[in-house]
């Protein structure tokens, strides 16, 4: 049985899934296993927290979180159901959806975090790169929640639909008319800012 603090394990036969394999040579006592996910786990859950929240702090929370959950899930993993990644993306959604129903009606910072500059990229690249990534982040912290996690899932994790479905539990019409409005939106949103953040109209 998993812990009941654990979403359920959607099925998914045939899936091939080394994260998981992972899992289970950690729940048999191999450390070096816990070490290669965490390097390979620990930052996509950092980056769609961050995403999703807006807040690095709060993310880093949140992705710590995740990843003791996942150590706790280790012993009860059964391979082949899904894929380790879409259990752990679903976790992240469903703590930052918890955090947030938390600070509804709080201060929310909105500032974005950008990326780690390119250190190949000259200074004046890596500030325009950085304003991108600011813009980005705060135009989906202008969506509606649901359809940024969609947004998020498909376009920056670029996730398939289904997977993004099983995450959500959604259907899969619905994660398409939500990524759907979320890039429309979002477009809205940024098309003022082209000149400034150096798109050209070609």
């Amino acid at each position: 049985m998993p812990p009941p603090d654990s979403p359920p394990t959607p099925k998914a036969e045939g899936v091939d899934d080394p994260d998981g394999a992972l899992l289970i040579r950690f729940a048999a006592g191999d450390p070096e296993a816990a070490a290669v996910l965490t390097a390979q786990l620990a930052p996509r859950a950092l980056g769609v927290a961050l995403r999703v929240l807006g807040n690095r702090a709060e993310a880093e929370d949140i992705t710590q979180e995740a990843m003791v959950r996942l150590w706790r899930q280790a012993e009860h993993w059964e391979p082949g159901r899904a894929r380790l990644s879409t259990w752990l993306y679903r976790v992240v959604m469903n703590l930052c959806i918890d955090h947030k129903r938390r600070l509804r009606g709080g201060h929310v910072d909105l500032d974005a975090i950008p990326d780690p500059p390119d250190p190949a990229k000259s200074a004046a690249e890596q500030m325009q790169d950085g304003a991108r990534q600011d813009a980005l982040q705060d135009a989906l912290m202008l969506l509606p929640e649901r359809q940024r996690q969609a947004v998020v899932l498909r376009h920056i994790e670029d996730l398939a639909n289904p997977e993004i479905a099983g995450i959500m539990d959604i259907s899969v019409e619905a994660v398409e008319s939500l990524t759907a409005r979320g890039k429309r939106a979002l477009a809205a949103i940024l098309v003022g800012r082209r000149a400034e953040l150096g798109y050209s109209d070609g």
